[in-house]
């Protein structure tokens, strides 16, 4: 044990264990605060065998579980009520110290001490504390109420930010619910994307233009529109801070900006994307380059990777495997071409009903699968991809791979201004009620889209489901009536395993299958020509011409005593 006095009144450790207690106990610290979540290394002793212990001992013990690049303004405001409450001595520890003497400083801060003085109290206790200002400047703002000068723009009954598939979709339902509702998307982007298009330009079955408008052109009419990005939330006050440093009210807050893309974490990755044979159908931009790479190689190695989840459409790198070596196969070309799978996880599928078809096209294309291998880096200019991965003992190694094209599925997660924000959790997502989507800790706020941490697949086939539900119970809360509708995980992935044929996965919390067409129809657990016209021909039209108009094809949402799929 690490323990270092920042006062009289107040300690950090690292990682505590069973054997420093009495060595704790012996200093008159008289309160314990666990910072760090159970489980996050082998063999850590968990907070409540370190609890047990602890009150052998006549010592308190409080939890509250914190991520660093996480910390927000709640975390802060919790801690400071913990140390309030707290009999002192108080001893705080985490892994190293680090998470708990930053929520220490901020905590400060909220208490009116200056920001430097904290900094300097840290540094004297043995941490670096010089990137806390720039690393929790926001937090310190908000804390601080330094947003309190900014004017306020707009005040508005229904604001949404982010103008993606669920944010569209929802102020149209919202729209046909109620064409009398005032509501506000707010998003700075300028053109609106059929995502699940994508993957099918990268393989030459669609064109870029057919997956893109203009952001005005799907724009609900009555709708206000403010082309701003959002920097800050405010929960506590129903309010949130733009770039152009005006303040936005609200009455009822909808979040559904998507997700980050993060490229950077894999190291020379952005710098070579585009060229030297590397490409991604998560950018729109790229996925007609993804086609010309296919239609280009006549012989080497083609590798495609897959990240940790969660990310945007589980299938998608899959997708773009197979409709490769689908082409490859029909052009002769595939005996020549050794095709690679590199998957972060452990399996193929998260839903096993499915694997046994895609595992069939696995074989049919002669796809080595190497799971446990998590993309780190790329040298595009040698052509080589590094992965993190273990040996035969379980120890961590990287392992080089030469390529001659690498489709990249890139990591991701929850975008900044929602990560440090006090409506994320620990892991940085929107933090709601899996069912009625109502956010846990504000009951004015809703998540939906990619943004949240539900444990569902993030597809627009999920928001599809989502709108109807958030829709409906935001109305209610209007009317102060309970929310009765429940979102039940649905997600669908149209698997494109060849030109002309889809596994059509459909499923929902816990894996459970929920089929929209009956099996006499559509067997989703196989391979069908109807899933395929379903995917290329029928669905973009159900997303420009339905889905985006506020009508609710085969969606309406769940509620107590109706069917799945009403």
């Amino acid at each position: 044990m690490n323990l270092k006095s920042v006062n009289e009144n107040f300690f950090v450790a690292d990682q505590l264990t069973l054997d420093d207690l009495d060595t704790i106990a012996a200093k008159g610290i008289r309160t314990l605060i666990c910072n760090r979540p159970d489980s996050e290394q082998v063999r850590q002793p968990t907070f409540a065998e370190i609890s047990e212990r602890a009150a052998e001992l006549h010592i308190s013990t409080r939890y509250l579980p914190v991520v660093h690049d996480t910390i927000n303004s709640l975390n802060v405001r919790n801690f400071n009520e913990l140390l309030l409450a707290a009999e002192a001595p108080v001893l705080a520890w985490c892994r190293s110290g680090l998470r708990s003497i930053t929520l220490w400083g901020l905590s400060r801060v909220l208490q009116g001490d200056n920001s430097a003085t904290v900094v300097a109290q840290a540094n004297a206790a043995g941490f670096d504390f010089s990137g806390f200002h720039s690393k929790f400047g926001g937090v310190i703002a908000e804390l601080t109420n330094s947003f309190s000068s900014l004017p306020v723009a707009r005040h508005c009954p229904v604001l949404i930010v982010g103008g993606g598939a669920a944010g569209i979709a929802l102020a149209a339902s919202l729209k046909r619910r109620n064409a009398e509702l005032d509501i506000t998307i707010v998003d700075f982007a300028t053109h609106h994307y059929y995502q699940p298009g994508f993957t099918l330009v990268g393989a030459g079955e669609m064109t870029s233009r057919q997956t893109v408008r203009a952001m005005d052109q799907v724009m609900p009419k009555g709708v206000h529109w403010i082309k701003a990005a959002v920097t800050h939330f405010l929960p506590e006050l129903s309010q949130l801070v733009l770039a152009n440093n005006t303040r936005l009210s609200y009455e009822r807050l909808c979040v559904c900006p998507g997700l980050k893309l993060n490229w950077a974490a894999v190291a020379g990755l952005q710098e070579t994307l585009g060229k030297n044979g590397v490409t991604s159908n998560y950018l729109p931009e790229l996925a007609p380059y993804t086609w010309q790479l296919v239609q280009d190689l006549k012989q080497g190695r083609a590798v495609f990777t897959q990240p940790a989840m969660p990310i945007k459409c589980a299938g998608a790198p899959q997708k773009a495997l197979y409709l490769s070596a689908d082409y490859w196969q029909r052009q002769g070309l595939l005996k020549k071409i050794s095709v690679e799978f590199c998957n972060a996880g452990a399996v193929l599928f998260g839903v096993k009903e499915f694997v046994p078809a895609l595992l069939n096209y696995i074989e049919r294309y002669q796809v080595a699968l190497k799971f446990g291998h998590n993309l780190v880096k790329v040298d595009g200019e040698r052509k080589i991809a590094t992965f993190a991965t273990t040996d035969n003992n379980g120890n961590p190694v990287t392992t080089d791979i030469n390529f001659d094209l690498l489709h990249v599925c890139p990591p991701q997660c929850a975008p900044d201004f929602i990560r440090n924000s006090p409506l994320a959790d620990r892991a940085g997502w929107v933090d709601v009620d899996k069912h009625t989507l109502l956010h846990k800790h504000f009951p004015n706020v809703w998540g939906l889209g990619d943004c949240i941490n539900v444990p569902n697949a993030k597809t627009a086939a999920a928001v599809r489901k989502q709108v109807p539900v958030v829709a409906d119970n935001l109305l209610d809360d209007m009317q102060s009536k309970q929310h009765l509708a429940r979102y039940e995980g649905y997600g669908a992935c149209p698997l494109t395993v060849e030109r002309g044929r889809v596994v059509l996965a459909e499923f929902g919390y816990n894996g459970e299958l929920q089929p929209t067409f009956p099996v006499e129809w559509l067997d989703g657990k196989e391979p069908t020509r109807l899933g395929w016209l379903l995917k290329k021909h029928v669905l973009p039209q159900v997303y420009w011409k339905l889905m985006l108009k506020g009508h609710e094809w085969l969606a309406g949402p769940v509620k107590p005593g109706s069917d799945l799929l009403p």
